[in-house]
């Protein structure tokens, strides 16, 4: 899966040459930023590639430097913001498959109907499969329907049934997760620190190995344990125990047998979270002056246990 984020770093001059401010009517305000891509592994959240660059780099320009990491076999998911004939084209030519959501009112002519209501049509030279349908996710708070049309490069209905590449396109949403973990959890939501270009990328460096180290643990802990689902395990138990590994200086020194687990995996495996519902939560846009009041102070904060229904829809030739 690929997506991109905005990191904020710190207001100096060198850094300012080098990352801009968020224009706005009266010039720029707040602080510089950057702009992070990744590709991240859907199963386990582990980092196959990033990228970071100026704001006024696109996430389409850093997704094309991310194809250099696509290998054959592949699957990569991304949202209809990827979904670019180029890149498109860029990213097939190294062998792996796609599954992004495209806009729905981008033409797609019908070339030919599959058994299970997807079809297939062309962007330029590229044979691509379109599945469309309409999901609709209920709750005790009322229900809610929408239209959803996927592209895939997977063209066989058989061997990939299209209601089998709806739910697994859900999946996307990981990198959002990660995302969270790596502003939130690590940065603590503060801005980097460093006040040179060269500081600020060796903060994000020391950032992904970080993450990185702790996704590697978290999965060596799951993987010892057969049938055990990486989502079970606690970003934020990892990261506190690491922490406190550090404060005590513990383990630095190794013994002559080599636990994988370790006691970083040992704290995570003995507080996993249960197994995921499936739940759903309004999407909100925040404004900067209160993300408590973006949409006043009686707005529904819940997250709802959810039960989803998908019906495919196919269009007349």
């Amino acid at each position: 899966m690929i997506d991109g984020t905005t990191l904020v770093v710190a207001d100096s001059a060198a850094n300012t040459s080098r990352y801009t401010k968020h224009r706005c009517t009266n010039g720029s305000s707040g602080y510089p930023q950057l702009r992070l891509s990744a590709l991240l592994t859907c199963g386990t959240r582990s980092v196959i590639d990033a990228v970071f660059d100026p704001v006024s780099i696109g996430e389409l320009d850093q997704a094309r430097t991310l194809t250099r990491s696509l290998k054959p076999g592949m699957l990569l998911l991304a949202d209809r913001n990827y979904c670019a004939a180029d890149l498109l084209a860029t990213a097939t030519a190294t062998g792996a498959h796609l599954l992004i959501r495209a806009k729905a009112n981008r033409r797609l002519p019908m070339t030919r109907r599959l058994s299970d209501g997807s079809w297939l049509s062309h962007i330029g030279t590229l044979t691509i499969r379109v599945v469309e349908a309409r999901i609709s996710i209920t709750t005790t708070a009322g229900s809610h329907t929408g239209d959803y049309r996927l592209l895939t490069t997977l063209l066989n209905p058989h061997a990939h049934p299209a209601t089998e590449l709806l739910r697994l396109y859900h999946e996307r949403w990981e990198i959002e997760t990660a995302y969270l973990e790596l502003k939130s959890s690590i940065l603590g939501g503060r801005v980097l620190r460093s006040r040179t270009p060269d500081g600020i990328d060796q903060e994000i460096h020391a950032l992904l190995i970080t993450y990185q180290l702790l996704r590697t643990a978290m999965t060596d802990a799951t993987d010892s344990q057969p049938g055990t689902d990486p989502d079970r395990a606690s970003f934020t138990t990892a990261l506190n125990t690491a922490r406190d590994q550090i404060v005590h200086a513990a383990g630095i020194i190794t013994g002559t047998v080599i636990d994988l687990v370790g006691v970083i995996g040992a704290h995570v495996l003995a507080n996993l979270l249960p197994d995921r519902r499936l739940r759903t939560k309004t999407r909100m846009i925040k404004r900067s002056n209160s993300k408590y009041q973006a949409r006043g102070p009686n707005i529904d904060r819940r997250s709802y246990k959810a039960t989803t229904s998908i019906d495919i829809i196919s269009p007349d030739p």
